[in-house]
């Protein structure tokens, strides 16, 4: 299969480069089994799920890990992506422009806040990095990082209005461990009142973590589909959340993922351990067509980039032709596209 055979063409004023006005606003195409759409809004997603359904979401929360500071040296500016927490206040990052840098030099961030690079990695222009901070990371980051925003979400200038938005909406209402430098985004559709409608609907809750990394961002370089490799990405699923799925499986219920993160983490650990149990573990699983899925019924996903890695996950799930015939459906009704975009239900 070739990773051509995932592409379209996106007028690039379908990119949404801000939120809808109300999470629950969003537009909300429905794909049936049968391939027929429906077009809705989120707030509609209660008419549809009902006391048969199981909502499987993913709390983790993003970090501000975007940080921007001056060498000491030279005061060029230095721009670091916090990738991965490692020991002793070390991480994983991405640094640029990576030339400008070497092992020893100095960035000063701000009085808070400072790194100094310890060596390349041989991942993929990775660097590792020593952070000298006090205090709690997660504490010092809000107060010096920026949010993490995805390229295409381009704008000329960011104001105190707009980064305030992005801290408020680039979030899920009920994210919960920080760690991922992206958000499962299509939870970002969910309002604390849309989740209530649900329970009193019958419709059980449950959550799992999975922290997202740089695959996220990162295109499929190869035109086969095989010769793709993922990113590694930590998950775990509580013991709570593995016993409502399995007795849901049992009752014959059914399991909506929300989000193609959630998708992985689930059936990472269906694949591993050839169940769902309580687990901490890392995925490298790659979804594409054919895949038999062991746990997922169905999805509510936001619109994907052409030939990434979610786009063939869900064309898995829903058939390609009938995923491509849906996002051309989408684009002709001027959907929202991308993280801060409109939304699929896969019924």
């Amino acid at each position: 299969m070739l990773v051509s055979e995932f592409d379209y063409e996106l007028p690039e004023e379908l990119i949404a480069q801000t939120p809808a006005q109300k999470r629950e606003m969003s537009k909300m195409l429905v794909l049936g089994k049968n391939g027929n759409i429906e077009h809705k809004h989120f707030f509609d997603i209660v008419d549809y799920l009902g006391d048969n359904d199981v909502l499987i979401l993913n709390n983790t929360k993003v970090i501000p890990a975007r940080l921007y500071g001056h060498k000491e040296e030279t005061g060029a500016k230095i721009e670091i992506f916090l990738l991965k927490q490692k020991e002793n206040k070390q991480w994983e990052v991405l640094i640029k422009p990576s030339k400008r840098v070497k092992e020893g030099t100095a960035v000063n961030v701000s009085d808070e806040l400072s790194a100094t690079v310890l060596k390349p990695l041989e991942d993929d222009g990775k660097w590792l990095v020593q952070l000298h901070y006090e205090g709690d990371i997660y504490g010092v980051l809000s107060q010096v990082g920026n949010v993490p925003l995805p390229p295409y979400i381009e704008r000329k200038m960011t104001s105190e209005e707009l980064k305030k938005l992005d801290y408020d909406r680039y979030q899920t209402v009920y994210a919960k461990h920080e760690g991922s430098v992206a958000a499962p985004t299509a939870g970002l559709h969910f309002t604390t009142e849309i989740m209530n409608k649900l329970k009193a609907k019958g419709v059980q809750i449950g959550f799992v973590n999975l922290t997202v990394g740089l695959g996220t961002f990162r295109p499929v370089k190869c035109e086969n589909v095989l010769d793709h490799k993922m990113d590694s990405e930590e998950y775990h699923i509580p013991k709570e959340t593995a016993e409502l799925i399995n007795n849901a499986k049992a009752q014959g219920k059914k399991i909506v993922a929300v989000g193609t993160t959630t998708v992985r983490t689930l059936e990472s650990a269906w694949k591993e351990f050839g169940e769902i149990k309580e687990c901490t573990s890392s995925s490298t699983l790659f979804i594409y067509p054919p895949y038999k899925f062991g746990v997922i019924d169905k999805l509510i996903t936001n619109f994907h980039l052409p030939k990434s890695t979610l786009l063939m996950l869900v064309s898995a799930l829903a058939g390609k032709e009938n995923i491509m015939n849906a996002y051309k459906e989408a684009i002709a009704n001027r959907y929202r596209f991308y993280s801060y975009g409109d939304c699929m239900f896969i019924s």
